[in-house]
């Protein structure tokens, strides 16, 4: 078997190329209007991303990193607060609490859905708790409703990681649909180019509900200051570029098309591997959709399996990469916090056996029912 046409992981070309004369006229505009800090398409942007995701408030910023660490920065806890978040997730989400004095709790992972348990999240709260971080991973809401419950409960925040999940949404028991970012105190996302929604580099943006913490969000972004010079708090310097707001103007209109073919992809590789007798594609929350920013399966828990399928995907022209291969609570710069191997067994067998696979709007039928047939034969 060979594949009819050479097959990327990610193909940002492609995305691109029919956009490129909007893109190019949009960079043209800024580079006239030479407003590239702050320019007008910033707030034009922050306005038209708001009303996509059911208008909360949206505050632009550098990067998804800088995003989680000004929503942490937002909630004024002590240094040694503790806050809760995956045992499998991207280092980010760790290091934005420990950068701020603020100590990582890891609570273990759906095994399913790769998202935090709501059962081990509820087990993990202590009175040195001070947030829940939940991360939508790989594009499915994580149990907003359960973690929402757990974090009014407990009288402590909820801030959502949805770099991963932009335009996802959770139905509730109540039959209210919320999107996912927009339910927390504060949520943020990233648009680095892998991204669903990606720029042409870095770029990241916060969502709350709550005008006053939007203000307080925008001051701590620009140097603690809303006047010029006068800063009356700590903060970071975290701006997104005029030109990456402009370029992403013109990609947001096609969110929701890209967002549907991921969804049509993702439908062809669950028949494929219906049955299949080694490879378990990704479970569903039923109450979540999903905007599959990854298309991840897992393969037994046996030495070398997943390096062989790898191998065989390989050798097939089908690219693949591991998120994550190593959970953060094992990583030499986490051995501060004292954990050990054996903690979070199932966060700890996810690094040993997801892989995931091509995932992005731009593969043609043709290749989807070439890599469907490739993951069928393998034994």
């Amino acid at each position: 078997m060979q594949p009819p046409t050479p097959i990327q992981l990610l193909d940002l070309r492609a995305q691109h190329e029919p956009l490129q004369a909007q893109l190019d006229a949009a960079l043209h505009a800024t580079l006239q209007e030479a407003a590239f800090i702050q320019g007008e398409a910033v707030g034009q942007f922050a306005i038209e991303l708001g009303q996509y995701l059911g208008n909360p408030q949206v505050v632009p910023c550098a990067n998804g990193t800088d995003a989680l660490q000004l929503a942490l920065l937002s909630l004024s806890l002590p240094p040694g607060t503790e806050v809760l978040m995956p045992a499998f997730t991207y280092v980010a989400t760790w290091e934005a609490a420990a950068v701020l004095g603020l100590v990582p709790v890891p609570v273990e992972v759906s095994p399913h859905t790769y998202n935090l348990d709501p059962a081990a999240t509820a087990a993990a709260i202590t009175p040195r708790t001070g947030a829940i971080l939940a991360v939508h991973l790989f594009g499915q809401c994580a149990d907003l409703e359960a973690l929402r419950q757990l974090a009014n409960q407990h009288g402590v925040a909820l801030i959502e990681d949805n770099a991963q999940a932009i335009g996802a949404t959770f139905t509730t028991a109540a039959g209210e649909v919320w999107a996912a970012g927009t339910v927390g105190e504060v949520g943020t996302t990233s648009f680095f180019p892998s991204k669903n929604l990606g720029g042409f580099g870095d770029g990241g943006a916060l969502f709350t509900r709550d005008a006053a913490r939007a203000q307080l969000l925008r001051q701590l972004a620009n140097h603690g200051q809303t006047r010029k010079y006068h800063h009356e708090r700590i903060g970071l310097n975290s701006r997104l570029d005029t030109l990456q707001a402009a370029l992403l103007r013109v990609k947001l209109p096609h969110l929701g098309a890209w967002t549907a073919a991921r969804q049509r992809i993702a439908a062809q590789y669950d028949a494929a591997l219906l049955g299949h007798s080694s490879l378990r594609p990704p479970g569903r929350d039923p109450r979540s959709s999903h905007v599959f920013h990854q298309y991840t399966v897992q393969v037994p828990d046996v030495a070398s399996q997943r390096d062989k399928l790898q191998h065989y995907l390989t050798g097939h022209g089908i690219p693949s990469a591991v998120y994550y291969p190593l959970p953060n609570h094992l990583q030499p710069a986490y051995a501060y916090l004292g954990y050990s191997q054996g903690q979070f067994p199932v966060a700890e067998r996810l690094a040993r056996t997801v892989l995931s696979v091509p995932m992005h709007p731009m593969l043609t039928n043709e290749q989807v029912a070439y890599i469907c047939q490739v993951l069928q034969a393998w034994p």
